[in-house]
């Protein structure tokens, strides 16, 4: 069982690589400096930072979940959890402001919010994420919880073509019952994009989608992260038995 704020060992894969929960702030600030170099460097977020940290007013009421590279002792990759406990303290959720997420609220009590994902470049071979997802979901069994809700970006440096054409691909088959539709506050011009351009689905928004996630609705446009997000939501109890044996051991 996960026990918050522990930073014990969760999980340790061949690849030399270990899951745990940040313990203090030093923990969160490495956290904090790979989100930077991810978010700002890599995808040229335009986030205000004179220090090489990502953060925000949401980190001090999240849990941060690591991978560390046992070779080195840096962390390469990291997710934060928003737990339904702490959803007042931070003022609500992160993607409430992108979101109107009124259809959701009779779910908040068991609904964790996951977010600011990444991982380092020379780590995305696949392990890094399984084991933040692994981490993730002994989380929520953990503690009972039953749903998880995060966004899902899509780069915007075309101008949205690729976002509006991967929604358009996705809807069908993924969208979410009209009871967990949500609302984009600024909304992209769905009607002034093209749709039929062929796209590949971002692995993070396949991988949520192979666990057996919806899109729950339009995409809304991030400014700061020029990237179109799309709210996933993720029922437990849709999670596909094969990804749940391997997650859930």
């Amino acid at each position: 069982m996960l026990e918050k704020h522990s930073g014990r060992v969760l999980q340790q894969e061949p690849q030399n690589l270990t899951v745990s929960f940040a313990r203090n702030a030093s923990d969160i600030e490495e956290a904090q400096r790979l989100r930077y170099k991810i978010f700002a460097e890599e995808m040229g977020a335009n986030l205000a930072s004179k220090d090489g940290l990502d953060r925000d007013g949401f980190d001090d009421f999240c849990e941060h979940l690591l991978v560390r590279d046992n070779n080195t002792g840096k962390v390469v990759g990291t997710y934060r959890i928003l737990s339904p406990m702490m959803v007042s303290e931070a003022g609500g959720y992160y993607s409430a402001g992108e979101f109107d997420l009124s259809r959701l609220s009779h779910l908040s009590d068991r609904t964790v919010e996951v977010g600011r994902a990444c991982v380092h470049p020379d780590f995305r071979s696949g392990a890094t994420i399984t084991m933040l997802w692994a981490g993730l979901a002994k989380y929520m069994q953990a503690n009972r919880y039953e749903f998880m809700i995060g966004c899902g970006s899509v780069g915007m440096a075309d101008g949205g073509h690729v976002a509006a054409s991967l929604y358009h691909k996705l809807q069908n088959d993924y969208l979410s019952p009209p009871e967990y539709r949500v609302f984009p506050r600024c909304p992209l011009p769905m009607e002034t994009l093209k749709k039929d351009i062929e796209v590949q689905t971002p692995a993070l928004i396949k991988g949520y989608l192979r666990l057996g996630a919806y899109i729950c609705g339009e995409p809304a446009w991030d400014p700061d992260f020029n990237t179109a997000d799309m709210l996933v939501m993720l029922p437990l109890s849709r999670i596909n038995r094969r990804y749940a044996a391997h997650f859930f051991k």
